[in-house]
């Protein structure tokens, strides 16, 4: 055959080498990411590499995977594909290991890498209103110690769906003391916090402030001669229509799902309102909103009030936007964790394993949160990335493309 006809040489790197190329690089930051955490094992037991097990256990949660058994078996599933950008110097660890290892990791150290990574990631997408919430992991108490479940308060990122932060409750503690400790860790400046009752406290509320971000707090029963003030006050005026006070209002009505929400929205300047009960305690309250939430379901009709305190300005529209944001924490993270994850079902409860899997939970949900080219749910984008290891590289670029090495210094 004539030389014309033969096929030219190849000179492009075969897919295979290319997924082995990308995969090696995002292990390398994912190693950079976790660089500061130790090796809790002593050095004649580390028979595998911390940093291969760390990979595996992040592969395996963002694969659907729920515990340590799951882990080896992703692992060994995936083993022939691991193995061409990991170490596993002695194959594949087993469930024993993962457990030993996530039961002794410093999650201290584990949350300061994490926010290390969300650092990079919301100065890359900005961030605005935070709702602050706690969940209680059911399955993570034990009878026989007399152990009750951890309590985990998170802070949570409603326009972008990224965790922040989370930090476990002290034994005999409850989120007044928690609430503190993880605003003391978030760069919160320029950002609105939001906040259910239980956080509703001035120091709360001054430490915001002062952290140059704003506030909306939920006042309810906890705080009877306050809420009993503003109550009664709103009550006397939505009568005469706000006659003669300033004030700003919203309304929006929502269908679906077989339901009609109608909501309203006023708020008012503190100045507008007889001096409420330790009102120079609330550190830059500029004015009190009530909402009016009335539903329309197939069977009843519901009426609900609520009053929220804030720094803000009365614009009706953006506070109830935000208030309303503030409740994506409930269905778009706790909903996650226990219909996605199954979370409320593990009985991982031995060491700092709850605490550690928990974030292990967090750090996927934010992963397939940042991939958007397939559009679906997270089960479903988690069943891809169990059978596509292609998909599972997108997944972990999507999350690893902002990070660098210089964010890590400046995370609080």
């Amino acid at each position: 055959m004539a030389s014309g006809f033969k096929s030219p040489k190849q000179t492009i790197k075969s897919s295979k080498d290319l997924s082995r190329a990308k995969a090696s690089a995002l292990t390398e930051k994912i190693v950079s990411v976790f660089s500061e955490i130790e090796d809790p094992r002593v050095e004649r037991t580390r028979v595998h590499v911390l940093t291969d097990i760390l990979i595996i256990g992040i592969l395996s949660v963002i694969a659907g995977g729920k515990g340590w058994e799951d882990m080896e078996n992703y692992g060994l599933s995936k083993s022939e594909w691991l193995l061409q950008f990991l170490a596993l110097p002695e194959g594949i660890p087993s469930a024993d290991t993962f457990r030993r290892v996530f039961e002794r990791i410093n999650p201290q150290v584990f949350e300061r890498c994490f926010r290390g990574w969300v650092k990079s990631v919301v100065e890359a997408v900005g961030v605005q209103v935070i709702p602050i919430d706690g969940k209680t992991l059911k399955g993570s108490y034990d009878r026989e110690q007399g152990k009750s479940a951890i309590h985990l308060v998170s802070a949570w990122a409603c326009e972008h769906r990224l965790v922040l932060g989370q930090v476990k409750l002290a034994d005999k503690s409850h989120e007044i003391t928690a609430i503190p400790a993880l605003l003391e860790l978030l760069d919160i400046a320029g950002c609105i916090i939001t906040i259910d009752a239980m956080g509703t406290q001035t120091a709360i509320a001054s430490q915001i402030f002062n952290a140059k971000a704003d506030y909306i707090l939920s006042l309810k029963g906890n705080h009877p001669t306050l809420h009993g003030q503003v109550k009664d006050w709103f009550e006397q005026y939505l009568a005469q229509g706000f006659e003669g006070i300033i004030h700003s209002y919203d309304e929006r009505l929502d269908k679906g799902h077989h339901r009609t929400e109608k909501r309203q929205v006023w708020c008012v300047p503190i100045s507008q309102l007889p001096t409420l009960h330790n009102q120079n305690d609330w550190v830059g309250l500029q004015c009190v909103v009530m909402v009016v939430r009335l539903r329309h379901l197939w069977h009843k009709t519901t009426r609900e009030v609520q009053f929220y305190l804030t720094s803000l300005n009365y614009d009706a529209p953006q506070l109830g936007q935000a208030i309303r944001w503030h409740w994506s924490v409930e269905h778009s993270l706790h909903w996650s964790m226990d219909v996605t994850f199954n979370e409320d079902a593990c009985r991982v409860r031995t060491g700092h394993a709850p605490q550690n899997l928990a974030l292990l939970r967090r750090i996927a949900l934010n992963a397939l949160n940042l991939e958007q080219s397939f559009q679906r749910s997270h089960r479903q984008k988690s069943n891809r990335a169990a059978m596509d290891n292609h998909y599972m590289l997108t997944i972990l670029a999507a999350c690893l493309s902002q990070y660098n090495r210089a964010s890590k210094s400046a995370c609080q």
